[in-house]
């Protein structure tokens, strides 16, 4: 997956550029309220859900300041991506027990048959190992910022 296909899977309505929550389940719920006002997801409660069940088996905080909350379910219709940031940072269980400051939120429908989904994780998995694009990322205050970002790759 090129960087210009995924940056295809955020919009200026799936963006937050300063999170209010102070905890994880706030940020969850933050982040699928947000996409709910985007019209992405057809019910909260079962996004949310679903969420926060894949959260009680491991945090998706994968560290260095870095969550990825993610599943699949039959509430959205296509696959969506949200980012979110902190500045403060918030606590969310991270692996490496540090504040998480960037959220890049991932829901696909139980089948796809573009295959987008996990292509799309890895690809900012790849570029969040990037010390200078995590600062950059943590610094972002627009939409713009952000595509600037992530399309610098190429």
């Amino acid at each position: 997956m090129s960087h210009e296909e995924l940056f295809t899977l955020f919009s200026k309505d799936l963006f937050i550029p300063e999170l209010k929550a102070k905890n994880r389940d706030g940020v969850l719920e933050e982040m699928v309220d947000q996409a709910v006002e985007a019209g992405v997801i057809r019910d909260r409660d079962v996004i949310l859900g679903m969420l926060k069940n894949r959260e009680s088996l491991g945090s998706t905080g994968l560290g260095e300041g870095v969550a990825f909350p993610h599943g699949r379910s039959l509430a959205i219709p296509t696959l969506m991506a949200l980012f979110a940031r902190s500045s403060k940072g918030i606590d969310y269980g991270a692996i490496d027990g540090k504040p998480v400051k960037l959220f890049f939120m991932f829901i696909a429908p139980p089948i796809e048959k573009e295959n987008r989904y996990l292509p799309a994780l890895g690809q900012v998995v790849e570029l969040i190992r990037d010390e200078t694009s995590r600062e950059e990322l943590m610094g972002v205050k627009t939409f713009e910022d952000f595509q600037k970002i992530i399309l610098g790759g190429e």
